[in-house]
């Protein structure tokens, strides 16, 4: 039997790309998995497709910035189901610029939802997972998590942060497993957010060599279906023809 069926997965950024791809892969392979995002239509439609196919599904609205809310989710997700076997802190923007540009809004936004958004995560389900005495992580970086580019400096410096925290928090508990997924460029709508235009070019050439984000969700699924003795602690996910 896979060591997914029957777990309770959290999603934030559940309503397109990586979020979405990992709930369809985790609902097929018989996990029961709840959705979040801001966008309560797009949730709505996913939950309604997953649940036609078979799967098992909750979905709430969230907004990863406010902690509240992210408490809000997680316990709904531990009252509809029992437990909480694994949250995946997913939800991210990426508003590259350069540092000269001056974007105070668009860094700030980003602090809040690429770091912020990965802690309220933290915050909210480790009581419940300590409570049960095992629990997993996920928390979802990037290849620019391990190197800085143009453009990119503040987005980098949230996804360093989020390698940061992920390891601090397995050093601090040897019953939960964290995990960090860092994909390379993926198809989603992360560049949408870029209102820079020279940003906009460049990642507009980027993105030609752009994988699938079901590739992104077996990693996922990867670290979640090992026993339970054993944690994946990261996994960098890139095209093959990427040069960084």
């Amino acid at each position: 039997m896979s060591h997914i069926e029957g777990k309770v997965v959290a999603i934030t950024g559940a309503s397109s790309g990586i979020g979405e791809a990992t709930a369809r892969l985790l609902a097929a392979r018989g996990a029961h998995v709840v959705i979040g995002a801001r966008r309560g239509d797009l949730l709505a439609a996913l939950a309604g497709e997953i649940a036609a196919a078979g799967g098992s599904v909750r979905q709430k609205t969230v907004d990863v910035t406010a902690a509240a809310d992210v408490a809000g989710f997680l316990g709904y997700a531990e009252a509809e189901f029992g437990r909480l076997d694994a949250v995946v802190n997913n939800a991210g923007l990426m508003p590259l610029s350069r540092l000269d540009a001056g974007k105070i809004d668009e860094w700030d936004r980003m602090i809040d939802v690429n770091i912020r958004g990965v802690l309220h995560g933290i915050k909210a389900g480790l009581p419940i997972m300590k409570r049960q005495g095992s629990g997993q992580f996920v928390n979802i970086s990037s290849i620019g998590g391990h190197q800085v580019y143009p453009t990119a400096a503040v987005y980098c410096a949230t996804k360093f942060a989020v390698l940061a925290i992920s390891e601090g928090l397995r050093q601090e508990h040897d019953d939960i497993r964290v995990t960090v997924i860092s994909p390379g460029v993926t198809r989603s709508e992360l560049a949408s957010t870029i209102t820079d235009p020279g940003a906009q070019a460049a990642m507009a050439e980027f993105r030609q060599i752009a994988i699938e984000p079901d590739a992104i969700a077996r990693a996922i699924a990867f670290s979640i279906e090992q026993p339970g003795d054993v944690d994946v602690s990261e996994i960098i996910v890139r095209p093959t023809a990427s040069p960084y």
